[in-house]
């Protein structure tokens, strides 16, 4: 017998159902025998414990229902004494109902069971008594017996009652679960067609840009380049300010390039194959251009084996490995560091893939930021574009996979985690996307 549902089924501290049960009691007490002071002062207490009953299911959620039978059982035997000569042929005796009731409304069916045979058993404790004064005849018997049966058939009516009652309620409750998880992929979906209207408008922006920008750029890059030979012996500050154009010249290049790389459309060569060669092939370029970093950070490798095959496209994936991993080198730059890397298989909401973790110690990404990290124009850096994590992005969503920052893990630090899910090929496909 469990009261596992008590906690469901708290009653307020007091409402109208129970001035309703007091005003029913006064109307027993009011009833023959009226003299009876022990029969009003029993009624009173039932008032008591039931009006008391939602504290005390509320104050002892696992005893609560266990007390409140129990006392209105003992209640309603000590009534039943005080209203019949032997106790068993009392009017009262429907009394015995209210602790059956309340069993069925907190108990499972067995537990009901249970707390009806105790009340019956209360009940026909008075057999003994009227035994030694009177003889009972068979029709008393089971005049008995159809009382008792009653107790029963109340509490199992009720109780089907009360289960339907509380199946019901675990289905409303897991379809408004199911409906808050639907609305919010949908408002995720909503938010990801959005960002890529975004991205695609800034994509045609940008291009249009970085096309009238670069042919003015080619012309002053020569032009500094021509000044440069012209005036190198006879105009050393003409040289030198000529070689401050033309690098900067370069820097801007490069800009439009990223700008470029932005607003090119992606094109995605799905081919299933192992992820952890990609990581380790980006982890080596990044680790020979920035040997001087390198020798201050310290690679931790966590790659679980035998990775399932996942679709990749391989050169668009090490460029989003790359950034990612040059991210982490920046953020972690004149300071010893640890970058972990780890591949492990893992399960999406709807999808079975592997998680690629790419982690730093570095100050991390602000809790403010991580929802905008992956749009355009937005980097924690202090000479970044903000283009980086965008075009991470869009090669992420052209793999139908997901991407997503973390506060790290690593306890001496900080830091940040990104990290990459790539669904399996039966979930993902192998068709290029765009």
């Amino acid at each position: 017998m469990s009261a596992s549902v008590a906690a469901e089924h708290k009653r307020p501290a007091l409402n109208w159902m129970d001035f309703l049960w007091l005003i029913l009691l006064v109307g027993l007490a009011v009833l023959p025998p009226v003299r009876e002071s022990h029969k009003q002062l029993t009624l009173l207490a039932i008032g008591l414990v039931q009006v008391s009953e939602g504290w005390l299911v509320a104050r002892f959620p696992r005893r609560g229902a266990w007390y409140s039978v129990a006392l209105k059982i003992a209640l309603a035997t000590l009534l039943i004494d005080h209203t019949g000569e032997t106790g068993i042929n009392s009017s009262y005796y429907p009394i015995f109902y209210v602790p059956v009731v309340t069993a069925a409304e907190y108990f499972s069916p067995w537990g009901t069971l249970l707390w009806t045979v105790v009340a019956s058993a209360a009940y026909c404790s008075y057999l003994y008594p009227a035994l030694q004064e009177f003889e009972i005849t068979p029709e008393g018997y089971g005049l008995l017996a159809i009382r008792i049966l009653f107790f029963f058939l109340a509490a199992m009516v009720v109780n089907r009652f009360v289960v339907e009652n509380r199946r019901q309620m675990k289905r409303y409750q897991e379809l408004a679960e199911t409906l808050a998880e639907t609305n919010r992929r949908l408002e995720q979906a909503q938010e990801e067609a959005r960002r890529s209207e975004r991205l695609a408008a800034l994509g045609q922006m940008s291009a249009g840009l970085a096309h009238e920008i670069r042919n003015p750029l080619g012309v002053i890059k020569g032009s500094a380049e021509i000044l440069h030979q012209k005036l190198a012996d006879s105009n050393p500050l003409a040289t030198e300010l000529a070689d401050y154009i033309s690098s900067e010249t370069n820097r801007l290049s490069a800009l439009v390039s990223r700008f470029l790389d932005f607003a090119r459309p992606l094109h995605v060569d799905l081919v299933p194959q192992e992820i952890t060669p990609v990581v380790e092939h980006a982890l080596q370029f990044v680790s020979l251009a920035r040997k001087e970093e390198h020798s201050r950070v310290r690679v931790e490798k966590h790659f679980e084996p035998n990775l399932p095959r996942v679709p990749l496209d391989e050169a668009l994936c090490e460029q989003a490995f790359v950034n990612l991993i040059q991210n982490a080198y920046d953020a972690m730059a004149n300071s010893e560091g640890i970058l972990r890397l780890s591949a492990a298989t893992a399960k999406s909401e709807e999808h079975d893939g592997v998680e690629v973790r790419i982690e730093d110690t570095g100050p991390g990404v602000p809790e403010e930021l991580r929802e905008q990290i992956f749009n355009p124009f937005v980097t924690t850096k202090k000479s970044g574009v903000g283009l980086g994590l965008s075009i991470v992005s869009r090669i992420i969503d052209g793999h139908h996979g997901t991407i997503r920052v973390e506060s790290g893990r690593q306890n001496e630090h900080h830091g940040a985690s990104f990290v990459l899910f790539f669904p399996s090929p039966t979930e993902a496909g192998t068709d290029a996307a765009s």
